[in-house]
């Protein structure tokens, strides 16, 4: 029981002296998530914002939709490009859900005004696509990619085509002490591609 308590002290310790690293000496945690809110106010504020998720979950498509915040938070909002068939192929909790995308940081984006690919396997079919299990969060396949990235498979039909911004809270588990932003545009398909 002892070496339990240890542990648990130790990982607690361990947590916050990662959390304290990832911010420089002169920047606390409070201050990057200020940096965060404001590099993606900033992307955001180019666009229309729905701070409602439509009733009947019909989303206006395309390049010009607005951004809808699909959580309670304001950790993640969704720029439907393809809705997919929304009542007739739904993800179900377990699937494997298969997507590519193409990531870039927005507090980079903030600070020089270039949007830069920072992550990509969309158009490079020699990379394998990448996979969760759609709502299984004890697989390291979907913990890994973080809470966002499933969200809009609650509203839209698998094959679907969205950009999201995902704060750093529901994104990658591995980058959450960053405390970054990142807009994605995301693939998702039932097979690999």
């Amino acid at each position: 029981m002892k070496m339990k308590k240890i542990t648990q002290l130790l990982l607690g310790a361990l947590t916050i002296t990662v959390i304290l690293s990832a911010c420089s000496d002169s920047e606390s945690y409070s201050d990057r998530l200020n940096s965060e809110r404001k590099a993606t106010n900033a992307y955001l504020a180019g666009y229309r914002v729905d701070n409602n998720i439509p009733a009947d979950t019909i989303f206006e498509e395309g390049e010009d939709a607005p951004y809808y915040r699909i959580d309670p938070e304001g950790q993640v909002y969704m720029q439907v490009l393809r809705s997919g068939d929304r009542k007739k192929d739904r993800a179900k909790k377990g699937e494997t859900i298969y997507f590519r995308f193409t990531r870039c940081n927005l507090e980079s984006w903030y600070s020089t005004g270039v949007m830069e690919i920072n992550t990509s396997n969309e158009n490079d079919l020699s990379q394998d696509a990448t996979y969760f299990i759609y709502k299984d969060f004890s697989m390291p396949v979907s913990s890994q990619w973080g809470y966002g990235l499933q969200l809009p498979l609650e509203f839209l039909g698998v094959e679907c085509e969205v950009n999201l911004v995902i704060k750093s809270q529901y994104g990658l588990t591995s980058e959450i002490s960053y405390v970054m932003p990142f807009l994605y545009h995301v693939r998702y398909f039932h097979s690999q591609i």
